[in-house]
Protein backbone atom coordinates (compact mmCIF):
# COMPACT_ATOMS: atom_id res chain seq x y z
CA UNK A 1 0.00 0.00 0.00
CA UNK A 2 3.20 2.28 -0.11
CA UNK A 3 2.86 3.49 -3.82
CA UNK A 4 -0.82 4.32 -3.07
CA UNK A 5 -3.12 7.80 -2.59
CA UNK A 6 -5.08 7.97 0.94
CA UNK A 7 -8.27 7.84 -1.25
CA UNK A 8 -7.08 3.87 -2.49
CA UNK A 9 -5.71 3.27 0.55
CA UNK A 10 -8.74 3.75 2.25
CA UNK A 11 -11.38 1.64 -0.20
CA UNK A 12 -9.12 -1.21 0.26
CA UNK A 13 -10.01 -1.01 3.72
CA UNK A 14 -13.79 -1.73 2.74
CA UNK A 15 -14.89 0.55 5.63
CA UNK A 16 -18.17 2.41 5.16
CA UNK A 17 -18.24 6.25 5.85
CA UNK A 18 -21.40 7.39 7.76
CA UNK A 19 -23.14 10.36 6.75
CA UNK A 20 -21.23 13.71 7.73
CA UNK A 21 -22.75 15.02 11.35
CA UNK A 22 -24.22 17.97 11.73
CA UNK A 23 -23.52 20.01 14.39
CA UNK A 24 -25.62 20.01 17.56
CA UNK A 25 -24.86 23.15 18.83
CA UNK A 26 -23.24 26.33 17.87
CA UNK A 27 -20.10 25.85 16.12
CA UNK A 28 -17.95 24.50 12.89
CA UNK A 29 -17.41 20.81 12.72
CA UNK A 30 -14.52 21.63 9.99
CA UNK A 31 -12.88 24.98 9.32
CA UNK A 32 -9.85 25.60 7.23
CA UNK A 33 -7.36 28.16 8.27
CA UNK A 34 -4.48 28.80 5.41
CA UNK A 35 -2.52 25.42 5.44
CA UNK A 36 -5.09 23.42 8.42
CA UNK A 37 -7.67 21.84 8.87
CA UNK A 38 -9.35 21.98 11.95
CA UNK A 39 -12.27 19.42 12.59
CA UNK A 40 -14.62 19.70 15.91
CA UNK A 41 -15.48 16.73 18.51
CA UNK A 42 -17.01 14.35 16.55
CA UNK A 43 -18.80 11.43 18.00
CA UNK A 44 -20.14 7.75 17.50
CA UNK A 45 -22.27 8.19 14.36
CA UNK A 46 -23.14 5.15 12.19
CA UNK A 47 -24.08 4.98 8.98
CA UNK A 48 -27.79 5.33 9.86
CA UNK A 49 -27.30 7.83 12.13
CA UNK A 50 -27.67 6.43 15.60
CA UNK A 51 -24.76 6.37 17.94
CA UNK A 52 -22.86 4.01 19.58
CA UNK A 53 -23.54 4.98 23.26
CA UNK A 54 -22.33 3.67 26.88
CA UNK A 55 -19.84 4.31 29.22
CA UNK A 56 -16.50 2.48 29.18
CA UNK A 57 -16.06 0.22 32.24
CA UNK A 58 -20.32 -0.04 32.70
CA UNK A 59 -21.43 -0.62 29.05
CA UNK A 60 -18.69 -1.61 27.32
CA UNK A 61 -15.28 -3.10 27.41
CA UNK A 62 -12.22 -1.26 26.09
CA UNK A 63 -12.06 -3.78 23.28
CA UNK A 64 -15.72 -2.18 22.34
CA UNK A 65 -14.58 0.94 23.08
CA UNK A 66 -11.71 0.75 20.85
CA UNK A 67 -14.15 -0.23 17.40
CA UNK A 68 -16.15 2.68 18.54
CA UNK A 69 -13.27 5.13 18.54
CA UNK A 70 -12.92 3.68 14.88
CA UNK A 71 -16.50 4.72 14.04
CA UNK A 72 -15.76 8.09 15.22
CA UNK A 73 -12.13 8.30 13.27
CA UNK A 74 -14.94 7.28 10.20
CA UNK A 75 -17.17 9.66 11.06
CA UNK A 76 -14.03 12.54 10.89
CA UNK A 77 -13.36 10.76 7.60
CA UNK A 78 -17.18 11.75 6.39
CA UNK A 79 -16.74 15.55 7.48
CA UNK A 80 -13.14 15.60 4.98
CA UNK A 81 -14.36 14.12 2.42
CA UNK A 82 -17.75 16.30 2.39
CA UNK A 83 -15.83 19.37 2.82
CA UNK A 84 -12.56 18.35 0.57
CA UNK A 85 -13.80 15.86 -1.43
CA UNK A 86 -10.86 13.77 -1.41
CA UNK A 87 -8.56 12.25 1.14
CA UNK A 88 -5.76 13.16 -1.15
CA UNK A 89 -6.18 16.73 -0.32
CA UNK A 90 -4.34 16.14 3.93
CA UNK A 91 -0.71 16.36 3.79
CA UNK A 92 -1.01 14.85 7.71
CA UNK A 93 -2.36 14.53 10.39
CA UNK A 94 -1.41 16.97 12.90
CA UNK A 95 -2.92 16.42 16.02
CA UNK A 96 -5.77 14.04 17.37
CA UNK A 97 -7.42 14.61 20.97
CA UNK A 98 -9.74 11.66 22.26
CA UNK A 99 -11.90 11.83 24.61
CA UNK A 100 -13.03 8.49 27.00
CA UNK A 101 -16.55 8.47 28.45
CA UNK A 102 -15.24 6.21 31.37
CA UNK A 103 -15.57 5.09 35.16
CA UNK A 104 -12.96 6.66 37.05
CA UNK A 105 -10.62 3.39 37.52
CA UNK A 106 -10.53 3.19 33.67
CA UNK A 107 -7.04 3.50 32.42
CA UNK A 108 -6.70 2.06 29.30
CA UNK A 109 -7.51 5.75 27.20
CA UNK A 110 -4.80 5.55 24.55
CA UNK A 111 -5.57 1.72 24.07
CA UNK A 112 -9.40 2.63 22.98
CA UNK A 113 -8.04 6.01 21.18
CA UNK A 114 -5.64 3.92 18.70
CA UNK A 115 -9.31 3.38 17.44
CA UNK A 116 -9.13 5.95 15.29
CA UNK A 117 -5.14 6.74 15.34
CA UNK A 118 -4.60 3.60 13.75
CA UNK A 119 -7.54 4.05 11.19
CA UNK A 120 -5.73 7.38 10.32
CA UNK A 121 -1.83 5.17 9.92
CA UNK A 122 -4.20 3.10 7.30
CA UNK A 123 -5.50 6.12 5.40
CA UNK A 124 -2.20 8.42 5.19
CA UNK A 125 0.78 6.10 6.00
CA UNK A 126 2.37 5.50 9.14
CA UNK A 127 4.64 8.81 8.96
CA UNK A 128 1.53 11.00 7.58
CA UNK A 129 -1.04 9.37 8.98
CA UNK A 130 0.47 9.61 12.80
CA UNK A 131 0.07 12.85 14.83
CA UNK A 132 0.48 14.41 18.24
CA UNK A 133 -2.08 13.15 20.51
CA UNK A 134 -3.68 13.14 23.96
CA UNK A 135 -6.01 10.69 24.89
CA UNK A 136 -8.06 11.56 28.68
CA UNK A 137 -10.95 10.03 30.58
CA UNK A 138 -14.35 11.61 31.13
CA UNK A 139 -16.61 11.55 33.31
CA UNK A 140 -19.42 12.15 30.89
CA UNK A 141 -20.06 13.52 26.98
CA UNK A 142 -22.71 14.11 24.88
CA UNK A 143 -25.58 11.66 24.46
CA UNK A 144 -23.19 9.12 26.64
CA UNK A 145 -20.99 8.49 23.91
CA UNK A 146 -18.10 6.23 24.45
CA UNK A 147 -15.64 8.50 22.71
CA UNK A 148 -15.20 11.77 21.10
CA UNK A 149 -12.14 12.61 19.02
CA UNK A 150 -11.23 16.04 17.70
CA UNK A 151 -8.23 16.50 15.01
CA UNK A 152 -6.24 18.82 12.94
CA UNK A 153 -4.85 18.42 9.66
CA UNK A 154 -2.15 20.21 7.52
CA UNK A 155 -3.17 20.36 3.54
CA UNK A 156 -1.15 19.60 0.95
Amino acid sequence: MENLTPDQRFAQLNLTLPPPPTPLGVYKPFLQVDKFVYVSGHGTVKEDRSLIIGKVGVDMDAEEAKLAAQQVGLAILATLKSNLGSFNKIKRVIKVLGMVNAVPEFERHPFVINGCSELFAKVWGPDHGVGVRSAVGMGSLPDNIPVEIEAMFELE
